[in-house]
């Protein structure tokens, strides 16, 4: 039976929509995001789309139709085959709701038939069929990753969708996996909501059902606590912060209570180093230069990394610095390149070309955080003693 696809935004409908969210391609730091496809019917309390004013459409609509996109994503200018890491419908749907999955499927085929060898990171939260395993199954060139969503929030207030569904998802797509790779997406982890020693025990115990598992926070955006107010939620933090809010302490009891289990499955702070452990290749964002990150990484992985980690020239970090528009000769040390005047997109453009961490000197990653916010961080002393340091 052929499944319903999304309807296509009418020209007049566009006018009421934001610019941002009109443009099908946005580069994140986990890859080159393809969007063609808004509106979501999940009602997080959290998402993303109160950044682009567009959480009241429920019903997804296409922006274009798949083929379109798909050649925008390959002719993107900072597209690099079988190089750039992709993403799919990550910013204003879910890409496994009734009417995006078709358009989901269709341009990973696009994609595949072309010979491209890209990782491609699909996120989730919602059913995963027998068929929906088998199709994935079918993608022969591409790097598909299913990144599981599963917070374990029991406040329908936040997440009114029920976790047993990514549960469900979790441990049928784990168990059919043969051309893709599962990984647990344990977020958004938020003190007082979802942190209790059972939501912790819970989590690790799922993730058993994975090739890998990553943990990480929240996004508070000043938009998102506008929403929380108007509704009367409970704030997961006095301000918004511009990067995740993960405290420390969290982190640790997560790292303690993994320790008491043996450091059972593999268990990353970032999501490009969980992808690329569960498909056995370095981390193509380079964190092996922030060495405190991998101090719970598998041994095997650390000696994939290590042997892939290569410092660039100097020279050519410059020349392509400068060909993007930055207004600075970059500096370069063991860990990290430091820019001036870039913004976002060619940072991560310039990451992915090199398999160098790229941080813009206006924002420094400072050691131990991890580029979190420094929410639940800064009264406390940077130094770490404790085996879960991270």
């Amino acid at each position: 039976m052929t499944q319903p696809k999304a309807p296509l935004l009418a020209e007049n409908e566009k006018r009421d929509i934001a610019p941002a969210l009109l443009e099908p391609i946005e580069y994140r730091k986990s890859g080159l995001s393809l969007n063609h496809i808004i509106g979501c019917p999940l009602d997080c309390a959290y998402c993303v789309r109160h950044l682009f004013h567009n959480y009241e459409m429920k019903q997804p609509h296409r922006i274009t139709d798949d083929e379109t996109a798909a050649s925008m994503l390959v002719s993107h200018k900072y597209f690099q085959p079988n190089i750039t890491p992709l993403q799919i419908f990550n910013r204003a749907t879910d890409p496994f709701l009734p009417t995006v999955k078709p358009h989901l499927f269709r341009v990973a085929e696009l994609l595949d038939q072309r010979g491209l060898t890209n990782h491609l990171l699909i996120i989730t939260r919602s059913r995963v069929s027998i068929d929906d395993c088998n199709r994935l199954n079918a993608i022969k060139n591409l790097k598909i990753t299913l990144l599981v969503t599963y917070s374990g929030i029991d406040d329908k207030r936040v997440e009114p969708i029920d976790s047993n569904i990514a549960i469900k998802a979790l441990t049928r797509a784990h168990e059919m996996a043969e051309n893709y790779r599962v990984v647990l997406y344990w977020r958004p982890l938020v003190s007082g909501l979802n942190d209790s020693p059972s939501h912790i025990k819970r989590a690790l115990q799922l993730s058993t059902h994975a090739h890998a598992t990553v943990f990480t926070g929240l996004f508070f955006r000043e938009e998102i606590q506008s929403y929380y107010r108007k509704m009367g939620l409970p704030e997961p933090a006095n301000l918004p912060a511009r990067r995740k809010i993960l405290v420390r302490s969290l982190e640790d009891r997560i790292l303690t209570e993994w320790h008491k289990t043996g450091r059972g499955p593999p268990l990353f702070r970032k999501t490009s180093c969980a992808v690329s452990f569960a498909h056995r290749l370095s981390d193509y964002n380079g964190h092996y230069g922030i060495r405190e990150l991998c101090d719970i990484c598998p041994v095997d992985q650390i000696r994939r990394c290590a042997d892939a980690f290569r410092k660039p020239e100097a020279q050519a970090i410059a020349d392509l610095a400068l060909s993007l528009g930055a207004s600075a000769i970059p500096t370069i040390d063991d860990r990290a390149i430091q820019t001036s005047g870039l913004n976002e997109e060619p940072r991560y453009f310039m990451q992915h070309t090199f398999g160098y961490q790229v941080h813009d000197i206006r924002h420094p990653h400072l050691p131990h955080r991890h580029g979190r916010a420094e929410i639940g961080w800064t009264d406390e002393p940077e130094s770490r003693t404790s085996s879960s340091e991270d």
